[in-house]
């Protein structure tokens, strides 16, 4: 990628790392000063310090090349099909999968398993996520749709958009929930100081979430979380945004020993088949060691 950027007033006198970060938020901070130690970003065409400081009508150039194409091998991954037709289908991930290769996970992906399991994938997402419609972290189990061709992909694509998709999940969240029931709005971005994290904050995309109380117990609450938005990292942010973050969730809330990652599960899922017209609806019970945490909980009234 080549480009050239002129700097206006209100950014004089920023950091040029700090400031080409902010015209590129998809690369970390780190990934910009290797640019600019390297020579690949230039300042009025001079390589500079990454602290150099920017002024009104300076010139900043970029030469980044495109990120080298990963080669996706079909692997044998242990995950479950829900459901399968000739369009799509839904898929139960396990916690501590990965959906899709990226540079740091080049193997042991969904994807992976996908190639080794199903002839046919879109392929609008190209060679890394082939098929993936939308997905979930890492450690968030539960219920996915995949799609089997691009027809399918753009008719699943534009529901999701559009609100008509329902995914509901459930959290166990640490503390007393006092509301029974509840919204949350607020618009997300990149967190400034830790590019893993997303942060409630006045200049990012909207997101909203509803919630109800399921159970409550002595220390924990079981919430049901529905989706309106679907931002990356929604349900555990704002989690933590109401002072209850996700049990085991190592970023927004604290680890914990007993747990390989958040208790956070996409348990159902409704949508209108995008070729038959027919509505679909499937639910997924809580993985063992989500279920048997909560069977050792005191409850509320105990």
């Amino acid at each position: 990628m080549q480009k050239k950027i002129s700097v206006e007033e209100k950014s004089a006198g920023q950091r040029l790392d700090k400031f080409v970060n902010g015209e590129f938020s998809d690369f970390s901070r780190s990934f910009i000063q290797n640019l600019i130690e390297n020579g690949d970003i230039l300042l009025n065409g001079k390589k500079v310090k990454t602290g150099a400081k920017v002024a009104e009508g300076d010139v900043i150039d970029l030469n980044i090349d495109p990120p080298k194409e990963l080669e996706v091998n079909a692997e044998d991954i242990d995950f479950s099909i829900v459901f399968e037709d000739n369009d799509l289908l839904v898929i139960d991930k396990p916690q501590g999968l990965v959906v899709h290769p990226c540079s740091t996970t080049k193997s042991g992906t969904l994807v992976n398993g996908l190639l080794s399991k199903v002839h046919d994938l879109s392929g609008i997402n190209g060679v890394l996520r082939p098929g993936i419609v939308h997905r979930l972290d890492k450690d968030t189990s539960g219920l996915m749709l995949v799609a089997k061709n691009d027809f399918t992909h753009n008719k699943l694509a534009e529901m999701i958009k559009d609100k008509s998709v329902k995914r509901k999940y459930l959290a166990l969240l640490e503390g007393g929930v006092w509301e029974n029931e509840g919204r949350v709005e607020t618009m997300l971005s990149r967190d400034k100081k830790d590019r893993k994290k997303y942060a409630v904050s006045s200049d990012g995309k909207l997101a909203i979430s509803l919630f109800k109380v399921i159970e409550r117990y002595k220390n924990h609450s079981l919430v049901e979380f529905s989706l309106i938005t679907g931002r990356t990292h929604q349900i555990r942010v704002h989690s933590a945004y109401l002072g209850h973050s996700v049990v085991g969730d190592p970023l927004y809330g604290k680890p914990d020993k007993k747990l390989k990652g958040q208790l956070l599960h996409s348990y159902s899922l409704e949508f209108t088949h995008p070729r038959s017209g027919k509505q679909m609806q499937f639910e997924s019970p809580l993985p063992d060691y989500f279920a048997q945490y909560i069977s050792k909980l005191p409850h509320f009234e105990e």
